[in-house]
């Protein structure tokens, strides 16, 4: 590798952690593209409305295999799934299907709305995914930032789920990545509105309805984070599972930041954190619904 490749590179690594800091699109990443041999589909209807859309990302050869519905974050605010298509390609080179919806958002809704439609968008996948080689058997759900909140509620709180005709069980387990899961009281003054505040249920928080019950997860934060607090949120969330006899598998990356941590997916930045190793590890290696493990 001559001089000048290696410098493009960094060049180019470095317009991305500074996009990726200031919160930017997404589409740069995307533009450089994964190099990746994937099947897809895009514009899927799980409800009514352009905002309850998911978009399919599947290995070219996929039969019977695990399956990711992945929120992600925006302060419950903002967001397209297209911008995460580069998600989509990384898990489905490592074998996975994955399922990348849209969700409504503030202001057209609040709490818990945007819970209602991520239920209804993985209720679809446990239905639908067989269609496109998925396993409905190895369903996982997974999010970043307010995502990962709502990939929480999913699978800690049975209410989102049970109303679409299924439960946390029929998950194989659920996978965090710098998720909000106990942030009373609200500071963040652009989170405050959606959440009701001052008036936020006190249920709304993930950290709640963590049970025996609730199925295996991989928690992932960056030790660095900014904006959602690692030890506040992931380590307590981690704790009071195992403590319930959860099995949870735990993770910190000093490399990356809040919002780099889902860049590490994306091959310009992987070298930041093995974040798709531990995603890929966890989903492989559980065999199906109830959290067995192989």
């Amino acid at each position: 590798m001559n001089k000048m490749t290696v410098s493009l590179r960094l060049f180019a690594v470095s317009l991305l952690l500074l996009s990726l800091a200031a919160c930017s699109p997404l589409s740069l990443i995307n533009a450089l593209g994964t190099g990746e041999d994937v099947r897809e589909v895009r514009g899927i209807a799980y409800g009514e409305g352009e905002r309850r859309r998911l978009d399919v990302c599947a290995p070219m050869d996929a039969r019977g295999a695990p399956v990711v519905v992945f929120f992600y974050g925006g302060s419950w605010r903002g967001g397209a799934r297209a911008d995460y298509a580069f998600v989509g390609h990384a898990l489905a080179a490592r074998g996975i299907v994955t399922v990348i919806p849209d969700y409504r958002v503030y202001p057209e809704v609040t709490y818990p709305d945007f819970l209602v439609d991520s239920a209804q968008a993985v209720a679809w996948a446990l239905r639908e995914v067989g269609a496109h080689g998925g396993d409905a058997q190895r369903v996982f759900v997974m999010g970043h930032s307010a995502g990962g909140y709502n990939a929480a509620m999913v699978a800690l709180d049975a209410r989102w789920l049970e109303e679409q005709g299924s439960r946390p069980a029929a998950l194989a387990g659920w996978i965090g990545l710098a998720g909000p899961y106990e942030f009373l009281p609200i500071i963040n003054p652009s989170v405050k509105p959606v959440f009701h505040h001052p008036d936020t249920p006190p249920d709304s928080q993930p950290i709640v309805h963590a049970s025996a019950a609730s199925p295996p997860a991989l928690l992932i934060a960056a030790t660095p984070d900014l904006l959602v607090e690692p030890e506040r949120n992931t380590g307590a969330l981690a704790a009071k599972l195992r403590a319930a006899g959860v099995p949870v598998t735990e993770r910190y990356y000093d490399r990356v930041g809040h919002s780099t941590l889902i860049g590490s997916l994306s091959p310009p930045l992987r070298g930041f954190a093995p974040t798709l190793e531990d995603v890929a590890g966890f989903v492989n290696g559980h065999s199906g619904r109830s959290g067995t493990a192989q």
